[in-house]
């Protein structure tokens, strides 16, 4: 951290852990950052005692900070945790990481930069999976349906060979991964902490609507690249197969980013479409996966479910502003029937 005022600020690595030591030692350990500006901050979110050591001890390893919290919050929960941590040691710069997610150091280096000179952005590098597929490259989330499609034709959700994504089109919101992002302070200071009532998925939308809104842009850096292993801290998996909380918070968070950032004509048009919508995203993981483990399909109508109450609810309420305090969220006591898996 003493290179800190000669490099112009430094940056703070958080990533989120639930039981994913492994990951985190293979991917974000193989990355040498000495003479980097850098702090890394693991943020556990509790999932057992084994667990908590195996975290624990990787991190004392690697002179990571650690912040081990109680319980499992969600994602945006050890987000703000990790980031309140980091700005603690004079970091200025977030750099959002995943834990099945590698980035080199010198793309890590070119962010710290980048967010130092455009302090109003969220940016983001181009992040293609372990095969080079591009994973994400922009995206875009349509206001007349909720549907979310890559920002170009090789982006960031495929659809499995044999079928075809239904097209979207009209107005759209423009978004960027949390998969790997850097966030400036100044911009969290206008914009507000990540929404931690969506606990899984959708925080990311949230925050670049909010972003744009406040007069912030959105970058996605083609010329710098990160690999994502997509699932990798959800458990083993067949196939194309998601997990349930997969579906279940997708399903959910769509409609509960309605209610909080979109007019009531289009949150109706949101909610008249949830069931198409929904099952779109169900078959992301294919229809073989239905065969085997036909509660993935419940985890999507359970989560649609959630997720029309939530609408309706804000349909019968006066209009208001987005308000980003954290709600303590609906998490597992929601979904019972779905087994312990991690964060993304």
């Amino acid at each position: 951290m003493s290179g800190a005022a000669v490099h112009g600020g430094a940056l703070g690595i958080v990533v989120v852990n639930y039981g994913s030591a492994a990951l985190i030692e293979r991917n974000l350990g193989s990355v040498d950052l000495a003479g980097l500006p850098v702090r890394v901050v693991v943020v556990d979110n509790f999932s057992t005692d084994r667990a908590r050591d195996e975290i624990a001890g990787l991190a004392a390893a690697r002179g990571w900070q650690l912040v081990a919290l109680p319980s499992n919050g969600g994602f945006a929960a050890g987000v703000n945790a990790g980031i309140e941590a980091a700005r603690a040691h004079g970091c200025v710069a977030f750099l959002l990481l995943n834990p099945d997610a590698v980035v080199a150091a010198d793309v890590i280096e070119e962010l710290r930069r980048h967010s130092l000179r455009e302090p109003a952005a969220l940016i983001s590098p181009r992040v293609v999976d372990p095969a080079g597929n591009v994973y994400f490259a922009g995206a875009r989330v349509f206001l007349d349906s909720g549907r979310i499609r890559g920002g170009r034709s090789d982006g960031a959700l495929p659809v499995a060979p044999g079928r075809r994504a239904r097209a979207a089109s009209g107005p759209a919101h423009e978004w960027v991964s949390g998969a790997c992002v850097v966030v400036h302070d100044d911009l969290l200071q206008r914009i507000g902490p990540l929404d931690e009532r969506y606990f899984l998925y959708w925080e990311d939308v949230d925050l670049s609507v909010r972003c744009v809104a406040a007069g912030g842009t959105l970058v996605v850096r083609d010329d710098l690249t990160a690999v994502h292993d997509a699932g990798g801290t959800q458990g083993p998996t067949r196939g194309e197969a998601k997990s349930a909380l997969y579906y279940y918070f997708n399903c959910r968070n769509r409609l509960l980013f309605a209610a909080l950032l979109l007019p009531r004509r289009q949150l109706v048009r949101w909610m008249w479409a949830t069931p198409a919508v929904s099952r779109e995203i169900l078959l992301r993981g294919g229809r073989r996966q239905l065969l085997y483990r036909p509660s993935l399909a419940w985890a999507a109508v359970r989560g649609s479910a959630a997720g029309l109450r939530t609408a309706a609810a804000a349909l019968l309420r006066p209009p208001a502003g987005h308000d980003a305090r954290p709600v303590t969220p609906p998490a597992r006591a929601l979904v019972p029937d779905l087994p312990r898996e991690g964060l993304r």
